[in-house]
């Protein structure tokens, strides 16, 4: 059966790119509603559903927009949570453009979540079950696909990087609640110290920090105490796709397979799978 919160869940942090306070809240919201983000510091707090089809940016983030411009970044973290937590309809307020990066992970977010009462509702769980392979190709040859599995979602995940500290590292498992909270959950952001110099020259990411992002300089992490977890790198980026993969509407039902890819990618690989009905079937 679907499931809400029983009762209201407060989460405070900065954002990442304005380096504000932000406040948000997760509130129980009907059966058959999905997630949706709520602007409580404009005037009409205006909705915006956690859909792959309300997703107007990808560069860095996820970032939901409706027609008026209303924006909410940087929803990856919080979704993917949501999506394990087996939490299917929620409204969550943010005082703000942006959910709070937190420590750069899910961590916060599905602790919270886990520990959580929840509700279980009249109406039964639906799913997107995957029934053709769609897959999307970048410019440069990188790919994600999507292909039919019996249960469940599954990543395959590859990434490539000149550092030798990250290199190359391969996730593949089945996502479930005890491979999230121990080896996906607590994955931080990664980022070059290089790249952290340029945006912050242009104003942006203004609340960016070791305390929530691994920055890589050379061969060296900036961080005390290195990784969290092996392979963090990658287990981040998979971490973004379970969110990513979250604003099809309903939990997947699927194989995903990824190499060298982001928010772009998943969001355009849910376009392609949803552009065709008989690629899936809502069950």
């Amino acid at each position: 059966m679907q499931q809400t919160l029983k009762n209201s869940l407060q989460i405070n942090g900065i954002g990442l790119h304005s380096g504000l306070p932000v406040q948000l809240a997760i509130h129980p919201a009907p059966a058959d509603s999905g997630i949706v983000f709520c602007r409580t510091d404009l005037p009409e707090k205006p909705l915006i559903p956690a859909r792959y089809d309300y997703v107007v940016d990808t560069r860095n983030c996820t970032c939901l927009g409706d027609k008026k411009g209303n924006v909410v970044s940087t929803i990856e973290h919080i979704m993917a949570a949501l999506s394990v937590a087996g939490i299917d309809n929620a409204v969550i307020d943010v005082d703000g453009p942006e959910v709070p990066i937190m420590d750069g992970s899910g961590k916060i977010f599905y602790d919270a979540l886990f520990a959580a009462e929840k509700e279980k509702q009249a109406s039964p769980r639906k799913y997107v079950k995957v029934l053709k392979t769609v897959s999307f190709t970048d410019e440069k040859g990188n790919t994600a696909e999507l292909s039919p599995a019996e249960e469940g979602l599954r990543v395959c995940f590859e990434i490539d990087f000149p550092s030798k500290i990250v290199g190359h590292q391969c996730f593949n498992d089945a996502i479930t609640p005890q491979i999230f909270a121990e080896k996906i959950a607590p994955c931080r952001t990664f980022t070059e110290k290089s790249a952290v110099d340029y945006l912050q020259s242009l104003g942006l990411i203004k609340g960016g920090s070791l305390d929530n992002a691994v920055v890589l300089d050379g061969e060296q992490i900036l961080n005390p105490g290195g990784f969290r977890v092996e392979n963090e790198c990658v287990n981040h980026k998979v971490l973004d796709a379970v969110g990513d993969m979250f604003s099809a509407g309903h939990q997947i039902i699927g194989q995903l397979h990824a190499s060298r890819t982001g928010h772009f990618h998943n969001n355009q690989l849910l376009r392609k799978l949803f552009s065709d009905s008989s690629n899936y079937k809502i069950i």
